[in-house]
C-alpha cells in the first residue's frame, strides 16, 4: 500500500481530549495506542499530570493548549523534545511493566483483539502494523478522515470488550477512555514505530504469540 506523511500544509483536525490532544488527517498514517484501565495506576497518572502542567506552566506554555506539544518543540528544541522523550519513555516503561489484570495475555482474549482490528481492513481502514500486549494496544493504521478514525476506536473498543467480558465471565470496565494517538510525519518515523511495534514483545520479556503481531508489506 502507498503511505501517505502528516502534511501540515493540508487540511487537518485537532480535538482536546480529557487529557491529550488528538489530530487526524484524512489518509495520513496514525500511530494509536490504547490500553486497559488498570494498565497505569491512577495516583501514578495523575503525578506524571501535575508535572506535566508544571513543566508546561513554567515554560510559558498553557497546559490547556491543543497544541503543547507542538509549542514544546518549537520554542524549546533541545530541551523540549528531551522532555517529551521522558514522557514517551515512562509512558512505554509503566505499559510494559504488565500492570493490571493483563486479560489481553489470555489467546482467546487475544484473538478477539486481532480479529477484531483486521475485520474491516481495506474497507474501512488501511491497517499497516499491529501488536497486542497484556494491558495495552499499539497499531499504525490510515483512516479516510478524522471521524472515522475516531469513529472506528470507538466500535474496536466497544465491541472487543463485550466480546473478552464475555469470554471471561466478567462485567464491567476494560479499557481506559482516552486514547494516544500521533500523525506519522515522515518515513523514518514511520520505520521507527514499525520496529518498536514488532520489538514490543520482546522488550517486555514476554514470548510472541500466534496473532499478537501484524505487519504488511508496504510498497
Amino acid at each position: 500500500m502507498r503511505v501517505q506523511f502528516f502534511d501540515p500544509a493540508a487540511a487537518y483536525d485537532v480535538w482536546e481530549g480529557r487529557r491529550l490532544p488528538h489530530w487526524g488527517q484524512a489518509g495520513t498514517v496514525c500511530f494509536i495506542t490504547w490500553r486497559t484501565w488498570d494498565s497505569i495506576p491512577s495516583d501514578v497518572l495523575k503525578r506524571w499530570l501535575i508535572e506535566r502542567e508544571r513543566w508546561l506552566v513554567d515554560h510559558g506554555i498553557a497546559p490547556q493548549s491543543a497544541d503543547w506539544r507542538s509549542q514544546v518543540q518549537a520554542r524549546f528544541p533541545d530541551e523540549g523534545q528531551r522532555y517529551l522523550n521522558l514522557i514517551a519513555q515512562r509512558w512505554d516503561t509503566t505499559l510494559d511493566e504488565c500492570r493490571g489484570d493483563c486479560v489481553l495475555s489470555h489467546k482467546e482474549c487475544l484473538n478477539i483483539i486481532h480479529e477484531s482490528l483486521l475485520h474491516f481492513d481495506g474497507d474501512r481502514y488501511e491497517m499497516l502494523d499491529l501488536v497486542i500486549m497484556p494491558n495495552h494496544v499499539h497499531l499504525l493504521a490510515s483512516f479516510p478522515s478524522f471521524e472515522a478514525m475516531w469513529s472506528q476506536i470507538r466500535s474496536w473498543k466497544r465491541y472487543t470488550a463485550g466480546e473478552i467480558n464475555r469470554q471471561l465471565g466478567l462485567t464491567g470496565r476494560l479499557w481506559q477512555t482516552e486514547d494516544f494517538d500521533h500523525l506519522v510525519r515522515g518515513e523514518d518515523q514511520l520505520y521507527y514505530y514499525r520496529d518498536y511495534i514488532a520489538d514490543n514483545p520482546r522488550k517486555a520479556g514476554l514470548a510472541v504469540q500466534p496473532n499478537q503481531h501484524y505487519s504488511r508489506e508496504l510498497r
